[in-house]
């Protein structure tokens, strides 16, 4: 059955303010479209929570009466048409006729409607995301610079660090040739999957990863939440004997206590944020000493708006920010190095939708080169679209 929702409940949808700066016609939002692309993966996939076959881009577009479009990503393992829906229904009228340049207003807008009330956390706060990114892009458009030089970043290109070899899902001797492979390829950082039901087979598997790539290659583990602290802290002195470089994420990721306990009896960093969906949740954790590696993830907080609050906030305690790539990095190549922080920037690398951008990320010698055209690299190529797009997912809505 369709939703539709009371006559009397429109008013709710706090619609678009109509008193506009004079000269600022052309910034009107004209048009909000959402859809969504399923990419399919080379192989299958699997940490300790997922097995994937592809991965799925929500992607929104916001049309301004000049004619650009702005465009925000998310990245999900599935209902993309939650997000979708969130838009359509909820943001979009509140969006139509507005000025896509008031960013920080309209950010604030679309968290106070009353979708706040069953969404501070996950697929409201992840569609406030999508908006939030495609109004930056629309925003480095205008300016005619590429996302990271209007946010004042520096053009350094940017160490990545490689995911992509150490899935659960492969054998140890899989993980073995991969990182290999990607060392062989100029990659001095990897990161490998931990979780296993049995810990014992996860202390074989970091102990056969250091062993065959060496002393010289930085190595991060992410057990994915599957850890109870019995568990954790039995591995912990494993990790240390290793020289693991942190452990993402050890056990569930609204634990705090947990993670402080953890972070106070180990030697090695823990690092966390890819659950966490708001920087007041980041301010808790850094509060509490719980991290020393800040992971946030512009597509699961609400956008760029939010992404640079915790940025700042990560800095100020003087911890390692790495964001965490749900958009497979599109964005973040232009978020990482532009807050003033004492350790180098660092991102997450996996390759899985590049073929979906039109403006693909260079990475050579396991360094991202800046992007030089305008906008945050998030607009989809028709061909994508064509070849991808999930069907009945997403709506067109005009002003």
């Amino acid at each position: 059955m369709e939703f539709e929702l009371p006559d009397d409940a429109q008013g709710l949808l706090s619609p678009a303010p109509t008193d506009l700066v004079p000269g600022d016609e052309g910034n009107v939002v004209v048009s909000v479209e959402t859809y969504a692309l399923a990419v399919p993966l080379a192989q299958r996939t699997a940490d300790a929570t997922a097995a994937l076959t592809s991965w799925i881009v929500p992607v929104v577009e916001i049309r301004t009466a000049d004619g650009r479009v702005g465009t925000g990503i998310s990245g999900v393992h599935c209902a993309p048409e939650l997000l979708c829906q969130v838009i359509d229904r909820y943001y979009a009228p509140a969006l139509l006729g507005a000025s896509s340049e008031d960013i920080l207003g309209t950010w604030k807008r679309l968290y106070w409607l009353p979708t706040h009330w069953i969404g501070r956390a996950g697929v409201v706060h992840m569609a406030l995301s999508m908006v939030d990114i495609a109004l930056w892009d629309l925003a480095a458009q205008r300016a005619g610079v590429p996302l990271w030089r209007l946010l004042g970043g520096s053009a350094d290109p940017i160490e990545t660090y490689n995911t992509d070899g150490g899935w659960l899902s492969l054998s140890v001797a899989e993980v073995v040739r991969d990182l290999g492979s990607l060392v062989d390829r100029g990659w001095r950082r990897v990161k490998i999957k931990v979780g296993s039901e049995d810990w014992r087979a996860d202390a074989a598997r970091v102990r056969a990863v250091r062993k065959a790539v060496g002393s010289d290659i930085t190595v991060m583990a992410d057990a994915n939440q599957r850890w109870d602290i019995a568990t954790a802290k039995r591995i912990l002195p494993v990790l240390a004997e290793v020289g693991m470089d942190w452990i993402e994420e050890p056990v569930h990721a609204d634990d705090l206590a947990g993670h402080q306990r953890l972070q106070a009896v180990g030697t090695v960093d823990v690092a966390a944020g890819e659950s966490l969906y708001s920087y007041h949740a980041f301010a808790s954790f850094m509060a509490a000493d719980a991290l020393r590696v800040v992971q946030p993830d512009v597509t699961r907080l609400a956008g760029v708006t939010e992404w640079l609050q915790v940025a700042h906030q990560a800095a100020g305690h003087g911890l390692r920010l790495v964001p965490h790539a749900g958009d497979m990095m599109q964005v973040h190549q232009h978020l990482a190095g532009v807050v003033l922080t004492e350790s180098p920037p660092l991102l997450e690398f996996i390759p899985w939708t590049q073929e979906v951008f039109e403006h693909r990320s260079v990475v050579s010698d396991g360094y991202a080169e800046r992007p030089q055209a305008p906008g945050a690299s998030t607009a989809v190529t028709p061909q994508a679209r064509e070849k991808w797009q999930v069907k009945g997912v997403g709506m067109n809505s005009h002003d």
